[in-house]
C-alpha cells in the first residue's frame, strides 16, 4: 500500500526519513520476541525511530522550519492533553503511568510526545493524500487514523506495564484492559491536534515521497495487530485493528482509481 501511494521517487535528501523507518521496521520486529528489560529497550527504540521519521520527513519535505514546527506543536498539544488527563480524568478516564517510562514533564513522561508525534504525522500524511482539497475531511480522516492506531497501542502499553485505567471498563468488545472513555478522548485530541496541524502544513505540497512516514503507519498498525493475533496474546485488538482499517483501506482503493 505505501509504495503505491508514494508515487514521487524520493529525490536529494528524500532518502533520510527512510532510513529511520526500516530500522523502525526491524525493531519493531524484535518486539514480541523480547520480554523485560530488552522489551523496554525496544519501545524505547519504535518510539525514538517514529519520531524521527516524522520530523525527517516534515523537514526533507517540507522545509526545516516547517519539521521542527511539527515537533513543536505536537509534543506542546501532547503534553497539555496529557497533563489534563492525568489531572482531571478527562478527556481519557482515570490512568497512571509506570515509573518504567522514565523522566517526566508534568506528570507526563518524555516518551509519550514523542509517542504522538510518531502516530500524528503519518496519519495527517495519509489523510492529506486522501483527501487533498477538503480541510474538514482531512482533519476527519487523520483523526479517525489517529485515534484508530491507539486502539492497536494501547492495549499492548497495558500489558506490558507502562500505564493502567482506573475503570477500564466498558471497553470495545474484546478488549477488556482499556476504557471506550480512552477512545473518545483521542477522537477529541485527533480533532484538536489535526486542525492545528493542518493549518501549519495543510498549504504546503510534499517535495518528495511520502513512503517512509506511510511505511511506518502500516507497519505499526498492520504489522502490530499480526504481533497482537500472533505473538502477544490480544486477539481483541487485533481483531479491532482489522474492522478499523477496513474504511482506510477501501478509501485508499478508490483514491488510487481515480
Amino acid at each position: 500500500m505505501t509504495a503505491a501511494l508514494a508515487v514521487r521517487r524520493p529525490a536529494g535528501r528524500g532518502w533520510v526519513p527512510v532510513v529511520p523507518a526500516l530500522l523502525l521496521v526491524g525493531t519493531a520486529i524484535a518486539y514480541p520476541l523480547t520480554d523485560g528489560a530488552a522489551r523496554d529497550a525496544v519501545s524505547w527504540a519504535i518510539v525514538l525511530l517514529g519520531a524521527t521519521v516524522s520530523v525527517a520527513h516534515a523537514a526533507v519535505s517540507r522545509g526545516l522550519r516547517t519539521g521542527l514546527a511539527v515537533l513543536g506543536l505536537v509534543a506542546v498539544v501532547a503534553v497539555l492533553f496529557e497533563a489534563l488527563g492525568l489531572a482531571t480524568g478527562f478527556p481519557y478516564g482515570g490512568y497512571t503511568y509506570s515509573d518504567e517510562l522514565g523522566p517526566t514533564l508534568l506528570g507526563v513522561p518524555f516518551l509519550v510526545p514523542l509517542a504522538w508525534l510518531m502516530m500524528a504525522w503519518p496519519s495527517w500524511v495519509l489523510a492529506a493524500w486522501l483527501a487533498p482539497r477538503s480541510r474538514p475531511v482531512r482533519v476527519l480522516v487523520a483523526a479517525y487514523v489517529f485515534a484508530g492506531w491507539d486502539v492497536v497501542l494501547d492495549p499492548q502499553m497495558v500489558q506490558a506495564g507502562y500505564w493502567r485505567w482506573a475503570h477500564p471498563s466498558p471497553g470495545l468488545p474484546g478488549i477488556d484492559t482499556v476504557p471506550l472513555t480512552n477512545l473518545a478522548g483521542w477522537l477529541l485530541a485527533g480533532v484538536v491536534l489535526m486542525t492545528l496541524l493542518d493549518l501549519l502544513v495543510g498549504r504546503t505540497r510534499s517535495r518528495t515521497s511520502d513512503a517512509a512516514p506511510l511505511l511506518v503507519l502500516g507497519w505499526m498498525t498492520l504489522g502490530g495487530a499480526l504481533a497482537h493475533a500472533g505473538w502477544l496474546g490480544l486477539p481483541g485488538s487485533a481483531a479491532w485493528a482489522a474492522v478499523l482499517a477496513l474504511p482506510v483501506l477501501a478509501a485508499v482503493v478508490v483514491r488510487l482509481r481515480r
